[in-house]
């Protein structure tokens, strides 16, 4: 059961975490030339969010394992 909590508190504690900005060097480049604040932000949004589907589906992945080797 100390498992679940300590896999229960890594899942709970991704939701509150800082915040977390990642360009490629040409992105940043090209952002920070001009006077695109909106764009930028969009696009470390974006980042963000591809970044996280792939965590996303393995935690999945992984839960549903857990419960099949469960039962």
């Amino acid at each position: 059961m100390n498992i679940m909590r300590i896999i229960l508190f890594l899942l709970v504690s991704l939701f509150f975490l800082g915040e977390a900005s990642a360009q490629c060097s040409m992105c940043r480049a090209v952002l920070e030339s001009g006077d695109a604040q909106e764009t930028a932000k969009g696009i470390n949004n974006g980042i963000i969010y591809l970044m996280a589907i792939p965590y996303v589906l393995v935690a999945f992945v992984g839960y549903q394992i857990f419960k099949l080797l469960r039962k």
